[in-house]
């Protein structure tokens, strides 16, 4: 499975493995790979399955397979490469290991399956405290923790400052390093996620803003006769899946609690749909009225963004007609489905299917309001 025919070139796949430092597999094991599916996903953790051949006399069977080659904690790296132009899809870390023996020939298989190198922060739960810290620095102060896995750290500081105050508060971690890191996103309206490459072994460790923001991908062409690159696109809106949260926070020396006013979500969403759409729904939030004000600002604002995108969208690509990867948690472009569903998304999950001579991509879109910005959507 070493080439598959894409648009005007072939893609080659490529595939890394080792303990914790990989390096390329032998040519058997490539050439024994049936299918590759890996599932990106905002907010998630990555994952992989991949199958292969299991000869009986192959190298896989004689000596990889009874010598750990494919154990639970080998590190696997996925790198496609369109066009000339090398892209890695996944590195992570296997987690299961299925052999399906057959009577046969060609029917045994082995498949592995795994997850994102995010696993090795959830591994081990510890207690630690992280006085006169803002959220930003106790996220880079745990993933330096993480920097032998060749994991780079993107850390953004939070819109609503939080200056620490030991004298009131001083901030416990309770859990494994990724609960922690994922606590202290969710209250902010961020996103953690490991983004692999730009090569091999390498990795981005974004905690910030979702990208709303930037160069836009190829566009998702539907319904335009041969320039079409989408075999179909499915949208939806959902009026209820728009929160108006509601915060109370009480002043600890007065003891009056007051209504916190709505943030603007913009500094974490820029609107990528021209109509806005409205929230349906009002809900209070429990625990902020003694929280110090800036933290209950920044829960308000988060809530606020992350219920924010009613417009959904679905489909289904096929690289060798679109010539280019859709990637995920970035920004594209659909073009086609008319006025009210045009415009600019963010790319909320892809899911890559490999196998000999089909390479398939499933997305999901979203944004948060109706009609394109623009009435240009870059090709």
């Amino acid at each position: 499975m070493a080439e598959l025919p894409v648009g005007r070139g072939p893609v080659h796949i490529t595939l890394h493995m080792g303990p914790q430092l990989v390096r390329p597999v032998p040519a058997e094991v490539t050439e024994a790979l049936l299918s590759a599916q890996i599932t990106a996903t905002a907010g998630e953790r990555s994952g992989f399955q991949l199958a292969f051949d299991l000869t009986k006399n192959g190298l896989i069977n004689r000596t990889l397979l009874p010598e750990g080659f494919f154990d639970p904690k080998t590190r696997l790296v996925v790198t496609v490469t369109v066009r000339g132009t090398p892209e890695v899809l996944f590195d992570g870390l296997i987690v299961r290991q299925e052999v399906g023996a057959s009577n046969q020939p060609g029917h045994s298989t082995l498949t592995v399956t795994g997850e994102d190198l995010a696993l090795v922060m959830d591994l081990e739960e510890r207690t630690d405290r992280y006085p006169n810290m803002p959220p930003s620095q106790r996220v880079l102060t745990l993933l330096r923790r993480y920097s032998d896995y060749g994991i780079r750290p993107d850390v953004y500081t939070e819109k609503v400052t939080q200056p620490p105050h030991q004298d009131l508060r001083v901030h416990y971690q309770t859990g494994t390093d990724l609960q922690y890191i994922n606590e202290l996103a969710r209250a902010n309206g961020y996103t953690f996620y490991l983004e692999p490459g730009p090569a091999p072994g390498q990795s981005s460790a974004r905690w910030g803003p979702e990208v709303r923001l930037g160069i836009r991908q190829h566009a998702l062409n539907v319904n335009m006769d041969a320039h079409s690159t989408v075999d179909q696109l499915t949208f939806a809106y959902d009026g209820t899946a728009r929160e108006e949260p509601q915060a109370r926070w009480q002043d600890p020396g007065t003891r009056q609690s007051t209504l916190l006013p709505q943030p603007p979500i913009s500094p974490l969403r820029p609107p990528l749909g021209k109509r806005p759409t409205p929230a349906l729904k009002r809900k209070t939030l429990s625990g902020t009225a003694k929280q110090q004000r800036e933290q209950a600002e920044a829960e308000l604002l988060a809530r606020a963004a992350v219920s924010a995108d009613v417009i959904s969208g679905s489909g289904s690509l096929d690289v060798n007609r679109h010539g280019y990867i859709l990637q995920p948690r970035q920004l594209v472009g659909v073009r086609g489905s008319g006025r009210t569903y045009d415009g600019d998304y963010y790319v909320k999950s892809v899911t890559h299917t490999l196998r000999p001579g089909s390479f398939r991509q499933n997305f999901t879109l979203s944004r948060e309001g109706l009609e394109a910005r623009s009435a240009y959507v870059r090709p």
